[in-house]
Order: structure tokens, then C-alpha cells, then sequence
């Protein structure tokens, strides 16, 4: 029996997606700058003109490329549950199998927004919602154990979300005397602090 035929809407929806996951493994290998659209819709297995029917051009892909990936983050953090420092210190570790791709599409997309005011926006959006849902977490673990925030939950998953960043950067580029649990690590090691 043959598959159900795609509507208009889901092969549009599929050529998409096929696109922004050839960008974002380009964009790590290469760079936003040093990737062309032509090789983006190579990679994806499209022609130039399906990229244009989907983008007006790359920085058009690039914001949409933050807003996947601020869904996704969000969905897979919203996903965890039960004792959420233990389901942290797994994600992290299912994370840091794709440690170098992921670090350097963000750095990417990061150096991207500093070279280009207009994506800016998008990049920032992508650190509120994160800082959010930190923020949420905060706020929930306090709750749970009776206690009062040492200061504003969105200060704390502020320094929470600073710290993820520095830690990432050094498990990547100096390894020595970290861990895949590292983040989640140094999180539950800031809570028992703030917690006491």
C-alpha cells in the first residue's frame, strides 16, 4: 500500500524543515556567512528556487531557525518531570553527545545577531523564553520546599542561564575537569545554596 499523499500544505511544511536542518548543520560547519543558499538547498535536496519559495532570502531562514529551535529547547524542557535535577543532568548528557554541532550553531547564530542588528531581536527572544523557563523552575522548586527566593526568581535564572552559558563554553573548548553533567551540576550546587 503506497503512503498517504502529502497536502500542499505538509510538503511545504516538509521542504521547510528539510531546509532549516541543512542550515543549521552548514551553519555549524561553515558559518551563517560562509554558507551560501545554493548550498543550503543542495544539502537539503531542493533547488534554489525552493528555498525562495519557502525564504525571501538567509537572514529570513536564520530567524526562523532561532524560533525552531526556542520551540524545540522549550518543549524538551517542559518535558521534563519528575525529579527534575536528576532529568536535567540526562538532558545534558543526551546534549553533550551533539555538544560540538550545538555550540557552534549557537555561537554562529549568536555572531550572526551582533553583525546584523535586524536578527537581533530573534536572538534575544531566544534568551527570554530560555530565562523563562529557568525562571519557572526556580520559582517552582522554592515552592515546593516552602522556601523564600534569597531574591527575584528572574534574577536568579538569570545568573542560572549566565552560568549554562560560561560552563558550555568551557566544556567545549577546555574539557579538562568537566563533565556532561556539568551545568546541572553546578545548578543543583547554586539551589542547595539558595535553598538553605
Amino acid at each position: 500500500m503506497a503512503g498517504k499523499r502529502l497536502t500542499r500544505a505538509e510538503s511545504r511544511e516538509r521542504t521547510k524543515e528539510r531546509l532549516l536542518d541543512a542550515a543549521a548543520a552548514l551553519f555549524a560547519e561553515r558559518g551563517v556567512n560562509g554558507t551560501s543558499v545554493e548550498q543550503i538547498a543542495e544539502r537539503a535536496g531542493y533547488t534554489r528556487g525552493a528555498f525562495y519559495g519557502n525564504f525571501e532570502g538567509k537572514h529570513e531562514l536564520v530567524v526562523a531557525l532561532l524560533e525552531q529551535r526556542r520551540s524545540q529547547e522549550a518543549a524538551e524542557v517542559r518535558g521534563l518531570s519528575g525529579d527534575v535535577l536528576a532529568r536535567l543532568k540526562e538532558w545534558h548528557a543526551e546534549r553533550a553527545e551533539h555538544l560540538p554541532e550545538w555550540f557552534a550553531l549557537r555561537t554562529e547564530l549568536t555572531l550572526y545577531a551582533l553583525r546584523n542588528p535586524g536578527a537581533r531581536p530573534a536572538v534575544g527572544e531566544n534568551e527570554r523564553a530560555a530565562r523563562e523557563l529557568i525562571e519557572s523552575g526556580v520559582r517552582a522548586t522554592f515552592a515546593a520546599r516552602g522556601v523564600e527566593p534569597p531574591a527575584d526568581p528572574a534574577f536568579l535564572a538569570l545568573i542560572i542561564h549566565a552560568l549554562e552559558d560560561g560552563l558550555l563554553r568551557q566544556r567545549y573548548l577546555s574539557p579538562e575537569g568537566t563533565s556532561d553533567t556539568v551545568i546541572a551540576d553546578a545548578v543543583e550546587l547554586l539551589l542547595r545554596t539558595w535553598l538553605r
